[in-house]
């Protein structure tokens, strides 16, 4: 078996699509195919690019282009999907990634009451998050506002350690404001969005009053983060000392 066909057979096996940390995890096992090279991972993130066979569905996400149609229909981000359909696709599959990036580096996963049931690609974002219930780590009225910003990660101690707020073409001074209310606390505040909206973060970031947060909340673009989310996956793989 060649390799690109192993890629595609993880795939087809995945509902047709995949994400670059998934094809890391699945693609080395497929029987039958060997990869004599030093840089497996590099080989993979080449072969999606073969426009011949894949297509790219967003940062970090990959289909087989012999079934483009019905993924983009499956995942509801076809022309004939509603902007809400889309906007609501946009918005978990980064609340996927980031919840699944937390998990591998150690922590525990929440995302808020509401998004439980949305779908991260072909199941709920409950199936990747960690915690069922938020933790209390203070005052009920923080903890309260905390519990609705889109992902956050909880040490082992159950106190907040990273927050983000995904934003996609919502007002990015909702989510600076909640992470205002969090300014007392040794946390991490990240604003996730298309790298076209930085110059609209700085903007907001710049306002007197966010100058408490000012330095401390950093702004990734997509492609930043799904660059990061299939080097974690990449570095766990490494680190489950796998054999080539």
């Amino acid at each position: 078996m060649k390799q690109y066909e192993a890629v595609i057979k993880v795939m087809e096996g995945n509902g047709n699509y995949a994400t670059l940390g998934y094809l890391y995890q699945h693609v080395l096992l497929v029987p039958g195919c060997e990869w004599k090279t030093k840089t497996p991972f590099a080989s993979i993130r080449r072969i999606v690019q073969d426009e011949r066979f894949f297509f790219r569905i967003r940062p970090g996400l990959w289909g087989l282009k012999s079934q483009q149609d019905a993924v983009l229909e499956k995942l509801a981000i076809d022309n004939k999907s509603s902007d809400e359909k889309r906007e609501e696709f946009n918005h978990t599959y980064y609340q996927g990634l980031l919840v699944e990036i937390g998990n591998l580096k150690g922590f525990e996963t929440f995302v808020p009451y509401q998004d439980k049931n949305k779908p991260y690609l072909s199941n709920p974002l409950s199936n990747y998050s960690t915690l069922a219930r938020f933790y209390t780590f203070t005052y009920e009225h923080v903890v309260r506002r905390a519990r609705t910003i889109d992902v956050t990660w909880f040490n082992e101690r159950g106190f907040p350690d990273s927050h983000f707020e995904i934003e996609h073409t919502t007002n990015i001074q909702n989510s600076l404001l909640k992470f205002l209310e969090l300014q007392d606390f040794n946390t991490n505040f990240t604003v996730v969005a298309p790298k076209s909206r930085k110059q609209d973060f700085e903007q907001k970031i710049g306002y007197i009053a966010f100058r408490p947060i000012k330095d401390r909340v950093a702004f990734v673009d997509y492609d930043k983060l799904s660059v990061y989310h299939s080097k974690v996956f990449e570095l766990h793989q490494i680190q489950q000392g796998f054999q080539f």
